[in-house]
């Protein structure tokens, strides 16, 4: 059960440490905008690189990775609330995590189509996410509720293997660019103008996905979103200082593109215990 407006305002009167976590860098997106908005706060971000992408994932393994992080995040840091910076991982285990730990405040990621659903001027929108997002009951069950009476049309697209090129460095290699073409060109011939991004990496490759389309498109991405919304749920008094960061990784990750991400040097550590590997 989620938790009401006024027990969330009370449980986070004394934010100072928030718990972020995805399969690898796309949540660093969430992670960025979390910075602008919360001083004093200190920002632990998990990237689960040893089991990335979630979006290949069945949803039993995602559930177990997501309820193993999150209380790690309990035990070992003690946060005052959760951002599930994965919109598959939102999808598949959020509903079991708000049960398991009622009292903790959690934010989850659900793709911007309300936003589209208002900003098209061509009432044609395209969808793009991991396959485990678009096939999950909670984008279905939002889609139905925000698509129902509009005369908007849905373009969906899963993109398997966009993840993995994004982890790699790999935006601007031929290969993505076939990717995208293949993904793209229908929505680009059907006249879409309002993307959504249904996946945290995706902001990454927003450069290539506008160069794709071949004319101006909208792109709506949910980290500002997720940021306003915790922000929203805050009363308490900062004393000013600028929020921190602390990256840890189950696996490899890249941590100069750690740094490139959320703009500047970032301390990217191992974790000290073990995620159950898949």
């Amino acid at each position: 059960m989620t938790p009401k407006l006024s027990t969330l305002n009370s449980q986070l009167a004394t934010l100072r440490r928030v718990g972020v976590f995805d399969s690898g860098l796309g949540g660093l997106t969430v992670a960025k905008e979390l910075l602008k908005v919360l001083p004093d706060t200190e920002i632990l971000y998990i990237a689960d690189t040893i089991h990335a992408p979630y979006g290949e994932k069945s949803h039993d393994e995602i559930r177990r990775f997501s309820l193993e992080i999150t209380q790690y995040f309990i035990d070992h840091h003690h946060i005052d609330a959760l951002v599930i910076a994965c919109n598959t991982a939102t999808s598949a285990a959020i509903a079991m995590l708000r049960e398991r730990f009622p009292d903790l405040p959690i934010v989850g990621t659900e793709p911007g189509i309300k936003p589209a659903l208002h900003l098209t001027q061509t009432h044609k929108v395209g969808i793009l996410a991991t396959p485990a997002t678009l096939a999950g009951d909670k984008y279905q069950e939002l889609a139905d509720r925000l698509y129902d009476g509009t005369k908007v049309t849905l373009y969906e697209q899963a993109c398997p293997g966009l993840v993995e090129q994004i982890e790699a460095g790999r935006v601007e290699a031929p290969e993505t660019a076939m990717m995208l073409e293949g993904w793209l060109s229908p929505m680009r011939e059907a006249g879409v103008d309002t993307i959504v991004l249904g996946c945290t990496h995706y902001p990454l490759a927003a450069e290539a996905i506008q160069r794709t389309m071949g004319y101006p498109v909208t792109l709506i991405e949910t980290g500002e979103a997720i940021a306003r919304r915790l922000r929203s749920l805050v009363e308490f008094s900062p004393t000013g200082e600028a929020a921190t960061l602390k990256v840890l990784a189950t696996g490899a990750i890249d941590g100069d593109a750690v740094g490139r991400i959320v703009g500047g040097r970032v301390l990217v550590l191992p974790l000290d215990v073990k995620i159950t590997p898949a």
